[in-house]
């Protein structure tokens, strides 16, 4: 029994099935359950709406998805792993009942029983019985009864293609083997556990009928994934495997169009849509104009099905191929009669046919042998009767689009009912509304890929390759002007945005009528929304949502929404990834509407900012509320607001519950001590949120105790912003306390803070111990030189930190040469800001010093200081032996001719700096000579910034004079600089000659 069990399967799967690489489907996506667009949207469109991305967490590798887990679980019974049309579901099953014969996976299963939905379609009655002998014919009586004894797997695949949807509130209870039953019946009574109580049942199907299974029957759901750029390359690659060319043409084309690419994340789609396109280019001459290529859905199909009647039985282009040499009365009856079939087919949501459906619509099944139908139609065997299918859902609706196209134009009623009278409708203009109106009212959208067909038959390029074949010549000319009046009458409705209402702005797309988005576009690129967001103009945003590359990265809706609009496009803002509101006027009504959105499973936003809105302690709560159950959000951003402690403590609730969130900014919200101790509280709990923005809330010193407190315990915060909110000596002690015990915090920001000596020096002692903080900001506060000593004892002893701003304190020539001779022991700090601090020559030669013998620092900032000339020759002369300083700042230094000229001899042999900025100096002509002189053999600056100085039109050229030949400069300004509109552009060209990127500023 064995052998001829396990050559039944081989037989099941395909004596020679080609797997190919399938890494995608060995590892499935485990999901919670299915989401609204998954229940609610043609497949298309959750692709589409979704730009194929999901925020999942885990993944469950093939060989591990029957099995329990963990140690405290079960195997699942009941599985079901759903995919849009086209991704792989049936391929996947192949693929395991192929790798468990060979003994690679599901090793626990003695008996495997693949059946399809479709080879049940052929029965009204089974028993439980005939269903595992109809899977595995070859069972002997005793292997029968082993079946429930062992561990066996049942595999239904391709629910949605099932005759009979599952009703589990009206399900008949059977628990006889025996007993025939309707075959919807007998799944219900199986899922539910009455029959086969002990057997495994693997599920797959298209997520919209997987939503007829209740989901606590259900005890673990999976979702196949779609190709990433790789597969996708790889996929085209091994399509034009002879034809590497081809191939790179095919995805460059397509990665320019982001709607097509996003789609070809679909195996079957990414097929048909390179070969399109590979059709056309094969086809075309060397002078190939890029806009004949194929960019839109219909073009895609129009070009596809061109190469299909262009072929012959071996699916090869005939040389010199004519549409009319094929185009013979027999085969047009029989496309007609195909997309009769495919047409009302749809309506019913009937995906697989049999023999009387072909008699019934006028198939002759004695042709069916001919390449066109083999291409078009697929033959499926079963025990009983063949059935027939479309290769793919999208041909039957291209199908069903050309067949209402040609009999719109003569039909007297409504296409829609089949058989029986309806009210006339007369002209190819009133079925066309009557079309577009059953789709707007289809609440899942199945009609929405046939109407954007039904649009695209109007576009002139899908007339010219299909025309006199499906179309005639020029015929939609007298169509095309009239068709857009009724798409843009119907988008002018002031309604919600929803998919229905996106999807014509995409039939808009597919007749070549792209106004619209294309001006919204321009004022998306322009941040010029405001005042032209009208009802029209709503949908095309949310298109452009979808695929504008202006949005792929950040949606820019920041000033130009009011609660209205917002409330209008609420439904479509679930997929954008990082969506900006800022400065829209938003109140806390709003917040409810978002808060709704981000509750929402659906929800893919991953960052948000809402700053600079009018969002209160209400508004906040709302969101609060949301943020116990989303899942996708990692940054909120509600910098100047008004949440108040009310508010704080809410998001603080959240925060103990959500695990999700990694960055949260509450800058400017007057969340005070009380807001500051609630989240203080959460940070005990919450060890997922790394990023905390509290400055300008009043936080204060027992604010500031708190957080220290909460620091002491929790691991997952690494940057804590507390820069104005009045922590004084008392906070920055507490804190200090906080660092000693705490080592993963990475950046504290104390600015503004009104530090002194005593609070530096606590925070010194606990930097000597501390091994995790890499930046510390103390910028703007009273640090004087004492303080300054302070910080060079803990440079000496801690090897950790990397960046230190102690920009605008008081530390004076005596702090600032403690600092650098403690730079000459310390070899980890990178970036030092000592600009406003009072620091004169003696500083700048201590600096000096310590960069001959330091070899870490690659960033020092002394700009707003009194250095001239005498330090920056100190400064120069380290250059010459340093090897790391990559980034100097001296803006307004006062340094003279002499200081540029020591300057530019250094950087005739330094190659490490890679920034100069000399903003602000009173350097003239002789430095501007000896700057040019060390950028003639200087090739390490990137950026120069001589700004605000004397160096005239001479000096101007000198410089342009050096860079005449080639330079590695990317940035360079010379404004202010005296040297006149006359030679700015002369300049500025010269410096451009040899590198035509570098952006000049003169």
């Amino acid at each position: 029994m064995v052998p001829k069990y396990m050559e039944t399967l081989q037989t099941w799967c395909g004596a020679s099935m080609d797997l190919g690489p399938l890494e995608r489907l060995t590892n499935l996506l485990l999901v919670e359950g299915l989401t609204d667009i998954q229940q609610k949207q043609h497949d298309f469109v959750q692709i589409e709406a979704t730009q194929g991305a999901r925020h999942i967490s885990k993944k469950i590798p093939l060989e591990k998805l029957f099995q329990p887990l963990s140690k405290f679980s079960i195997p699942p019974r009941i599985l079901v792993t759903v995919g849009i049309a086209g991704i792989g579901k049936s391929t996947l099953v192949k693929l395991f009942v192929h790798t468990w014969a060979k003994g690679e996976v599901g090793k626990d299963f003695e008996f495997v029983l693949p059946l399809t939905f479709r080879e049940l379609n052929a029965y009204d009655k089974l028993s439980a019985e005939r269903l595992i002998r109809l899977a595995a014919p070859h069972l002997t009586e005793s292997s029968f009864l082993s079946v429930g004894a062992s561990r066996t797997l049942l595999i239904l695949d391709g629910l949605d293609e099932f005759k009979t949807p599952l009703d589990f509130s009206d399900t008949i209870v059977c628990t006889d083997l025996q007993k025939e039953i309707q075959v919807d019946y007998l799944i219900t009574n199986i899922i539910r556990g009455h029959l086969l109580r002990e057997v495994c049942v693997w599920i797959t199907s298209r997520p919209m009928a997987a939503s007829q299974i209740p989901g606590g029957l259900v005890d673990r759901m999976t979702e196949i994934q779609g190709f990433g750029d790789a597969e996708i390359k790889d996929f085209l690659d091994r399509l034009f495997v002879d034809n590497q060319n081809l191939s790179d043409g095919v995805r460059e084309h397509l990665k320019t169009n982001k709607s097509l690419y996003t789609l070809c994340a679909v195996p079957s789609f990414c097929c048909i849509c390179g070969s399109s396109v590979g059709y056309v280019l094969k086809s075309a001459d060397c002078s190939l104009d890029a806009s004949v290529l194929p960019k839109t859905l219909s073009e895609i199909y129009s070009y596809y099905f061109k190469m299909v009647l262009c072929s012959d039985g071996q699916g090869k282009q005939k040389e010199a191929p004519r549409i009319g040499q094929v185009a013979n009365n027999n085969s047009k009856k029989m496309m007609n009669c195909l997309g009769r079939l495919a047409f009302y087919s749809l309506i019913k949501r009937k995906y697989v046919f049999c023999e009387q459906d072909m008699k019934t619509y006028g198939i002759d099944l004695s042709s069916l042998h001919i390449s066109l139908c083999n291409r078009l139609l697929l033959k499926e065997e079963t025990p009983l009767p063949s059935v027939y299918y479309f290769p793919h859902l999208t041909f039957q609706e291209f199908l069903a689009a050309t067949y209402y196209y040609t009999s719109a134009k003569r039909a007297l009623f409504d296409l829609f009912v089949e058989s029986g009278m309806s009210w006339p409708k007369l002209g190819f203009l009133n079925h066309f509304k009557n079309a577009i109106q059953r789709s707007l009212q289809s609440e899942d959208g199945h009609l929405d890929v046939f109407v954007r067909f039904l649009a695209g038959l109007l576009s002139p390029q899908v007339n010219k390759a299909l025309s006199d074949w499906l179309l005639v010549r020029d015929e939609h000319q007298g169509y095309r002007s009239q068709v857009v009046g009724v798409l843009q009458s119907l988008l002018a409705v002031d309604q919600a945005v929803s998919c229905r209402t996106v999807n014509l702005v995409r039939c808009l797309h597919e007749i070549q009528q792209v106004e619209i988005a294309t001006h919204l576009e321009e004022a998306l690129k322009n941040e010029s929304l405001a005042g032209k967001l009208t009802p029209a103009n709503r949908s095309a945003l949310a298109y452009l949502l979808q695929t504008s590359e202006i949005c792929s990265k950040e949606a820019n809706l920041s000033s130009c929404l009011n609660y209205h609009t917002f409330q209008s496009l609420l439904s479509q803002l679930l997929y954008c990834s990082n969506l900006r509101l800022e400065n829209n006027q938003f109140k806390d009504s709003a917040m409810d509407l978002l808060g709704s959105v981000l509750s929402g499973k659906d929800c893919q936003i991953q960052k948000i900012s809402l700053a600079e809105n009018q969002i209160g302690n209400k508004g906040t709560k709302a969101l609060a509320r949301s943020l116990m159950v989303n899942r996708s959000l990692l940054a909120l951003d509600l910098r100047s607001n008004s949440i108040g402690p009310q508010g704080a403590k809410a998001l603080a609730d959240s925060l103990k519950i959500n695990q999700y969130l990694l960055s949260l900014n509450l800058q400017n919200n007057a969340v005070k001590e009380d807001g500051t101790k609630a989240l203080a509280e959460a940070l005990v709990h919450n060890h997922t949120l790394m990023t905390l923005h509290l400055q300008k809330n009043c936080v204060g010193p027992q604010g500031s105790k708190k957080l220290a407190e909460a620091l002491k315990k929790n691991w997952g915060l690494k940057e804590l912003i507390l820069s104005s909110n009045c922590v004084g000596d008392a906070g920055t002690a507490a804190l200090a306390e906080g660092l000693t015990v705490n080592h993963t915090l990475l950046t504290l920001d104390l600015q503004s803070n009104s530090v002194s000596d005593v609070g530096v020096t606590a925070l010194t002692r606990a930097l000597c111990s501390n091994r995790g903080l890499i930046s510390l900001n103390l910028r703007e506060n009273s640090i004087s030189k004492e303080g300054a000593c302070e910080i060079a004892r803990a440079l000496r002893a801690n090897g950790t930190l990397r960046n230190l701003d102690l920009a605008a304190n008081l530390l004076h020539d005596e702090g600032a040469q403690a600092v650098a001779l403690a730079l000459k022991e310390n070899q980890a700090l990178a970036s030092l800001h000592l600009q406003w601090n009072f620091l004169q020559s003696k500083a700048a030669k201590a600096l000096g010093h310590a960069l001959q013998c330091n070899r870490s620092l690659s960033a020092l900032d002394l700009q707003e200081n009194a250095i001239g000339d005498e330090g920056l020759t100190a400064l120069a002369s380290a250059l010459k032996v340093n090897s790391t300083l990559s980034s100097l700042y001296l803006q307004a230094a006062m340094v003279g001719e002499s200081g540029a000229r020591a300057l530019a001899e250094a950087l005739a042999t330094n190659q490490s700096l890679t920034t100069l900025d000399l903003r602000g100096n009173a350097i003239g002509l002789a430095g501007a000579k000896a700057m040019a002189n060390a950028l003639k053999v200087n090739r390490a600056l990137r950026r120069v910034n001589l700004q605000e100085n004397s160096l005239g039109m001479d000096g101007g050229i000198c410089i342009a004079t050096a860079l005449s030949g080639s330079h590695g400069l990317a940035y360079i300004n010379l404004q202010g600089n005296q040297i006149g509109e006359s030679g700015a552009k002369v300049i500025a060209d010269t410096i451009r000659a040899n590198a035509p990127e570098c952006i000049v500023e003169i």
